[in-house]
């Protein structure tokens, strides 16, 4: 069952701007701690399978996978590899609404009884306004959060078709009066679907294939989870962890008509070229699917919650970092699924993440991605350090006060993450030689505090270090 809290993908996170890399700035040691990072949350975590994509504007920085996408056959989670995007479907269905009103075959403020003829949900309050394709859009429609099936519960997920939801509809009423409080509503964002189909003349796949997902040659996405690739390509969905630590394989679903709320699949590759796509039509001076103005009207802020607490696009979650720089996005949490995708207009941006399995948030993951990403711009370089610092790198054994720490080469210096961290970027300690084998720690001033050695074995090798007077084994390379 789906959290609020994830379905807004907008935790206050502590995203800074991270220029375009210049010829002085070596993203490298920085993608290797990535790595490191994401690998030991994933066992710590005890995720299935995690893949994540970096992208600035028309370039993938970088990309990774970890674990399996179906740990009963051993298959290998990759970039490709597919999972169920749930609510991030959303975003194509406000992309779909929002060409649909380019074309001037609808308006924002048309009232939703007046494009869809067969609705008939009753609105129990008289003094409402109307219910609008803008409410919709911002949850503010006042719309229950679901029709009235138990689609999110399992085993089997009985997600409903057209006719089970036409006929639940006039059974349910409104939980609030339109344009009055946000309400985070699956059931609008289903009968946008509805509405496409009503307007265009064809079906709500077909409609969006045709003319997002083909134009945009996102060959790995569809309003659909392909069942002949389940365990292949589209991975095996897990449950959240039980008082065992374990997880279950979650049973195979299709969203009938929830799909345009929640029914998409795609992968990391696709959405960091939807991304791209976002980047490159904001500065566009020519329509690409949608009017460069009308998609920046979809990262505005349409929707503010009473207690200023949540703002909300056409379609998007729209945020604030602790910069003051604005974040769109969306969440996805389906049976076995979660995912995120975050861009920043401004500074092009954009991270994504998916993991085949429920009960994690996936933005921690692509918040200490960011937060990496940013320490190469704020960490000094150190110049013409003397020793090699590959012979200290590696894992060494914190144990039992402690899981582990990984040691790293960063800008000349080395440094110390302690694994696991749900932020790495604070959990990171930076150490500047001094000679030997001895470095002392580099505080936020700059001025240098207690020392770090290592011990070498018989053959030259590194095998301790010794921080405070006691020691870790180092435990592989």
């Amino acid at each position: 069952m789906k959290t609020l809290v994830f379905y807004l993908s907008i935790s206050i996170i502590a995203f800074q701007y991270i220029g375009a890399q210049s010829e002085t700035k070596n993203y490298n040691e920085a993608y290797k701690l990535i790595e490191v990072w994401l690998d030991a949350q994933k066992d710590f975590d005890n995720l299935p399978g995690i893949s994540a994509i970096v992208v600035k504007d028309q370039e993938v920085l970088w990309t990774g996978a970890f674990g399996y996408s179906n740990i009963e056959d051993q298959v290998s989670a990759t970039s490709e590899t597919l999972c169920s995007i749930c609510s991030i479907s959303k975003l194509f269905t406000s992309v779909a609404i929002m060409k649909l009103y380019d074309e001037g075959k609808l308006r924002l403020d048309d009232r939703i009884e007046d494009v869809l003829p067969w609705y008939n949900l009753k609105q129990q309050y008289a003094t409402s306004g109307p219910i609008t394709i803008r409410s919709l859009l911002t949850h503010s429609s006042g719309l229950p959060r679901q029709a009235d099936v138990p689609y999110w519960t399992g085993p089997d997920f009985p997600f409903p078709k057209l006719e089970e939801v036409k006929s639940k509809l006039a059974t349910q009423e409104t939980l609030y009066p339109a344009s009055t409080y946000w309400q985070y509503s699956n059931l609008a964002l289903s009968l946008l679907g509805n509405i496409i189909e009503e307007i265009s003349g064809v079906s709500y796949d077909e409609y969006v294939n045709e003319h997002i997902l083909k134009p945009l040659r996102l060959k790995d996405t569809r309003t659909h989870l392909p069942k002949d690739l389940y365990g292949k390509q589209l991975a095996y969905g897990y449950s959240a962890v039980d008082r065992t630590k374990e997880r279950s394989k979650v049973n195979f679903f299709e969203a009938n008509n929830v799909t345009a709320a929640a029914g998409f699949s795609s992968n990391v590759l696709d959405l960091g070229r939807f991304a791209s796509w976002q980047f490159r039509l904001l500065d566009a001076q020519d329509t690409e699917i949608l009017k460069p103005s009308t998609l920046k009207n979809m990262h505005n802020v349409h929707w503010t919650d009473e207690d200023f607490g949540l703002t909300w696009g056409l379609g998007f979650s729209v945020y604030k970092g602790s910069d003051g720089s604005k974040w769109v996005g969306h969440g996805g949490s389906c049976p076995g699924y979660r995912s995120t995708l975050q861009l920043n207009p401004k500074t092009k941006m954009a991270y994504a993440a998916m993991i085949n399995a429920g009960g994690t948030n996936p933005n921690r993951y692509t918040n200490g991605i960011h937060e990496i990403l940013n320490k190469v711009e704020t960490v000094k370089k150190e110049e013409n350090t003397k020793v090699n610092l590959t012979d200290y790198t590696g894992y060494y054994s914190s144990q039992p006060w402690w899981s582990e720490n990984y040691i790293s080469e960063w800008n000349g210096k080395l440094v110390s993450v302690g694994l696991p961290s749900d932020n790495p970027a604070e959990a990171m300690t930076f150490y500047k030689h001094i000679e030997g084998d001895t470095f002392k720690r580099v505080r936020d001033n700059g001025e240098l505090g207690e020392a770090l050695q290592f011990v070498r074995g018989d053959k030259g090798e590194v095998i301790k270090m010794k921080s405070h007077q006691n020691y870790s084994t180092k435990i592989k390379k």
